[in-house]
């Protein structure tokens, strides 16, 4: 890795023309269609020069804003600061997008050298005494100043990020703030590159039939197919990616293997090796800790808490409380079920982690007379995602095209322009659905380009949706299960939500809303996935092009609560995890495996449960920013599921209600409070009952 970084910066130095941006993209307006990045002709060797120089710019602007000798005004102050940067923000989303899903040594090493730089400029803004001075006298005199309601929330939110991180400490707390923040930065990088190596060094390699006993073909196929892209022919493969684990999970009848599989994903990060996470976890939440502590707060909980809805631990412990008790009285029903069956069998084993979900389809079958294998030929991506197309057609008259000619960074990636009724440009929408090895497990969304109006002019978006859904093979297109198409529906949900975004100023465009609100438009489209009227839009047989049957979407909605003590305790029990370790107030003398265990036993977890996430690969709260946070998916459905009975009331597709949800959530973005834009939509703040309802909880 030394050598990699020195090979990096002898490059800066003897390459004076990258410098200068002679052939760089970042350095000059990207001259495609759309303004979209030009992914073919960018280099592993832009990225630096483009950090640096972007570094350079930004800092100087904000000395500008900060020295400026006129006074204090929304327009030379907050503007000015809102515009600036823009070459850092320019080559910063394309390089983070693709170091989560092109990963590579190189972009590992350019990560690891460009992070403290950042870390470091940032802490150069907020810590800036006399830039702190102006947003301040802006804060305290914003009652007073003729204002738009978006520019007084920029206020207010750039006000309190500066408090956050920071800006009021002496200049003692600010060198103790800034070596915190260094380590923090690094130290996150490090557990999700470990959580990554982890991921693709696991691998069940079969070599015998029989070790298939009870596989599909669709599933034999896939695993082959990555057996011989592994240079193993005539075998069969299996990893820790939930495209390959879920369905050996399901079907498999070797219960020997399930056991071998699942535990190869639930050690991830717990091995004791170079990629080992317990430590890292450890020397993360020391310095949130100490972060917290720094700036007032007893505990990283209270001060992460302070800046979203939930506002503070209690709160959130009560919402998770009030879902925890039914959830895991459900799922023990749903042992007793599964546990009939195996003694029926004449089994002679207790049902174990491993053995969930291929039980659970058995009682799916036995109850409902569905099983996933039957539903997947209805569920080829490329109509799943025509379908989720034209559900956002139907509710806000947008429309997709293919774009053939537009620059992608991977094969598997593709592009569509989106467009308004009146064919105005919204704007533009890639799609990486596919797992690979240079990619980060999971799925999300992420900007390639912000939305926002400057000088009049109206910049429009560009967005990414990312998944590792189920890859095609030699035999069979890609088809999903209920769980992928989920999914797709939720990534799209957040795409809407920045594509749509009609807010003037950056940083509360879009998608940058409270943490704990931003699921909500993602859970929100998930709501219309089984809807059958929308199935009947997508779910085509993919050889005969027969609709599903009447009768096989009857059953899926007869299966509403199936499974959902399972679903809701491990996310729930992953949730009371996050927020247990973010109220320690130290972590002398703990182990990370006794801590998590000793927390899941106080609140009852069952042993036939883990947490959807344990700590060791708890990416979410350790690498991507939902540190104390994970509860936010439950938050945000309270507002969600309320949401969705406005529609089921009115009809799904009512104009009316999708026009409103439009223009008071998704057009939104952070511009104002968003309880108060909920309740424009809704008519009053949402309770839990539609939640609990939805999940047969109560």
């Amino acid at each position: 890795m030394k050598k990699l970084f020195l090979t990096l910066i002898s490059l800066i130095m003897l390459t004076s023309g990258v410098l200068k941006g002679e052939n760089n993209p970042f350095f000059t307006p990207y001259k495609t269609a759309f303004g979209v990045p030009p992914f073919d002709k960018i280099k592993t060797e832009h990225y630096l020069p483009a950090f640096i120089e972007g570094i350079k710019q930004h800092q100087k602007e904000i000395d500008a804003i900060a020295n400026n000798p006129a006074p204090v005004t929304f327009a030379n102050t907050m503007a000015a600061m809102e515009y600036s940067g823009k070459l850092l923000t320019k080559v910063s989303m394309v390089f983070f997008n693709l170091e989560e899903s092109m990963h590579s040594a190189e972009m590992q090493a350019i990560a690891e050298k460009v992070t403290p730089m950042l870390t470091e400029h940032s802490d150069n803004i907020l810590l800036n005494g006399k830039l702190f001075k102006r947003v301040e006298t802006l804060y305290k005199n914003r009652s007073q100043i003729r204002l738009t309601a978006e520019q007084r929330r920029v206020i207010e939110e750039q006000y309190k990020k500066f408090i956050h991180n920071g800006a009021a400490l002496n200049d003692q707390q600010k060198k103790e703030l800034r070596e915190i923040n260094k380590n923090l930065a690094m130290l996150q990088l490090k557990f999700g590159n470990n959580l990554l190596a982890e991921t693709n060094s696991f691998k069940m390699v079969l070599d015998k039939e029989e070790d298939l006993a009870g596989l599909p073909e669709s599933v034999k196929a896939a695993a082959a197919e990555d057996a011989k892209a592994a240079n193993l022919p005539g075998k069969w493969i299996f990893t820790a990616q939930k495209t390959s684990w879920i369905p050996f999970l399901t079907y498999s009848t070797r219960r020997d293997l399930r056991e071998k599989l699942y535990k190869g994903y639930w050690m991830r990060g717990d091995y004791g090796n170079a990629t080992d996470n317990k430590q890292v976890i450890l020397d993360i939440m020391k310095n949130r800790i100490a972060l917290a502590n720094l700036l007032g707060f007893k505990t990283s909980a209270d001060y992460i808490l302070d800046n979203t809805m939930a506002k503070t631990p209690a709160r959130v412990d009560a919402l998770l409380q009030s879902i925890w008790t039914p959830a895991v009285a459900k799922a023990k029903d749903e042992v007793k079920e599964m546990q009939s069956i195996i003694d029926s069998e004449n089994g002679g084993f207790k049902l174990a982690m491993w053995d969930w979900w291929y039980y659970a389809e058995k009682v799916r079958k036995a109850k409902y007379d569905l099983n996933e294998d039957e539903l997947k030929p209805y569920f080829k991506l490329e109509n799943v995602r025509k379908g989720v197309f034209e559900v956002a057609h139907r509710l806000y008259g947008i429309n997709f095209e293919k774009l053939k000619n537009v620059p992608v960074y991977h094969p598997d990636v593709e592009a569509f322009k989106v467009s308004d009724a009146d064919g105005k440009l919204i704007g533009i929408l890639y799609t990486d659905y596919f797992p690979r090895a240079s990619k980060t497990v999971g799925a999300w969304m992420n900007n390639i380009r912000d939305q926002y109006i400057e000088k009049g002019i109206m910049v429009r978006p560009v967005i990414v949706n990312v998944g590792n859904l189920a890859k095609p093979t030699a035999t069979s297109p890609s088809l999903l299960s209920m769980d992928d198409v989920g999914t797709l529906f939720h990534e799209f949900g957040h795409a809407l939500h920045g594509l749509l975004s009609q807010c003037t100023y950056p940083s509360v465009s879009g998608t940058s809303v409270p943490r704990d609100f931003v699921e909500c438009p993602s859970q929100f489209m998930e709501n219309f996935a089984f809807q059958p009227e929308v199935m009947k839009m997508y779910a085509f047989h993919y050889k005969t092009g027969e609709l599903m049957p009447e009768s096989l979407m009857k059953k899926i909605q007869n299966s509403t609560y199936f499974n959902q003590g399972f679903e809701m305790t491990e996310l729930v029990a992953a949730s009371i995890l996050d927020m247990k370790w973010h109220e320690l107030t130290s972590v002398d003398g703990i182990d990370v495996d006794k801590f998590e265990k000793e927390q899941m036993d106080k609140i009852g977890l069952i042993p036939e449960i883990l947490p959807r996430y344990r700590s060791t690969y708890f990416k979410h709260i350790f690498n991507d920013g939902y540190s104390a946070g994970y509860y936010s998916y439950q938050w945000a459905s309270v507002f969600e599921k309320d949401a969705f009975e406005l529609f089921k009331e009115k009809g799904i597709f009512d104009p009316a209600t999708a026009t409103s949800f439009r223009k008071n959530i998704l057009e939104r973005g952070n511009s104002d409070d968003p309880m108060k834009f909920y309740v424009k939509f809704r008519g009053h703040e949402p309770t839990s009952d539609a939640l609990l309802k939805s999940k047969g909880l109560k």
